[in-house]
């Protein structure tokens, strides 16, 4: 293993905020994986550590390609983890809505053209993601569809979705986009949780990453084969919102098959403890998303479903 700091940002007040990416393997530039870039996003950096804990090993046992290379991104937003703070701690923009990026720009800008320099031209990308509101997923792998990416790669994972997503104008600014542009073969991977760790889900994703490097050629350990993914587009799925805002209840889980009109959770006034409204499925399907916080706001996606 080797530890090179890709990007340096000094500070007048703190340490410099130092981007370490964590090499394995060759001088190809096969794989990079990025974790964190959002002050929350605890999961994914502890995903990226558990990955980085797995190829010591497996570089120890002389199982990772000699000519192929790896790289691993734990952390880019440690400043506003620190805090506990999502975005960046002085502006409140978002790292990863910021690629290119641009050296002159501002301080996000010039964090993200630091981080895209050193980890573009790589042949694929993995970007561990969080979604915009709270909230849990069934372990998945997405990719944009911008003609640059076959759907089908995504089977290599053995998870047990693969979701295409159509871009919208908002998305061109994230590291996915752009790393697909510079003809990176790009995936985001979802798991459970953001804010605190879940065990499970990041085993998973580890694995699901291991499974990948195997059925490439990165890494010759063997791997059990996981799921026969099902390659499904994002249209397909249903999104159910609340009609009232107050104190949520959830009365499925995550993973689970429900029918059309099963009640799927509640929402009831936060003072007098009177229900608002019932939230019911609007198809039969596998809820993939399940609604995170306490306090929901009226028309607010509470639950998504893969429709049978």
């Amino acid at each position: 293993m080797r530890k090179e700091i890709l990007y340096s940002l000094r500070s007048p007040y703190r340490e410099s905020l130092d981007i370490i990416g964590f090499k394995f393997g060759g001088e190809e530039k096969t794989l990079a994986v990025v974790g964190a870039m959002r002050g929350n996003e605890v999961q994914q950096m502890y995903v990226c550590s558990k990955l980085i804990s797995q190829l010591k090993i497996l570089e120890a046992a002389g199982e990772i390609s000699q000519s192929r290379g790896i790289m691993v991104v734990p952390c880019v937003n440690y400043y506003s983890m620190n805090i506990g703070k999502r975005f960046w701690t002085m502006d409140n923009t978002d790292i990863n809505r910021m690629f290119p990026g641009y050296e002159l720009g501002e301080t996000t800008q010039r964090i993200a053209d630091g981080l895209f320099r050193k980890i573009q031209g790589f042949e694929y990308g993995i970007q561990m993601v969080s979604f915009y509101q709270p909230g849990n997923f069934l372990p998945h792998v997405k990719i944009m569809e911008t003609g640059f990416t076959d759907s089908n790669l995504m089977k290599l994972f053995g998870m047990r979705f693969g979701i295409v997503r159509t871009p919208r104008p908002y998305d061109t600014t994230t590291l996915n986009y752009n790393w697909q542009i510079w003809e990176t073969k790009a995936f985001s991977m979802y798991t459970n949780e953001t804010s605190r760790i879940d065990e499970n889900s990041a085993n998973e994703a580890v694995e699901g990453i291991l499974r990948f490097m195997a059925n490439t050629g990165m890494i010759t350990k063997k791997i059990h084969s996981g799921y026969q993914t099902e390659i499904i587009s994002e249209n397909s799925i249903s999104q159910i919102h609340s009609k009232t805002g107050g104190l949520f209840i959830s009365i499925v889980k995550m993973g689970a098959q429900v029918a059309k009109n099963e009640l799927l959770g509640k929402v009831c006034d936060p003072l007098d403890g009177e229900l608002s409204s019932e939230i019911r499925a609007d198809c039969s399907g596998i809820v993939y998303f399940e609604y995170s916080d306490p306090l929901i706001n009226e028309n607010t996606v509470c639950f998504k479903i893969i429709r049978d």
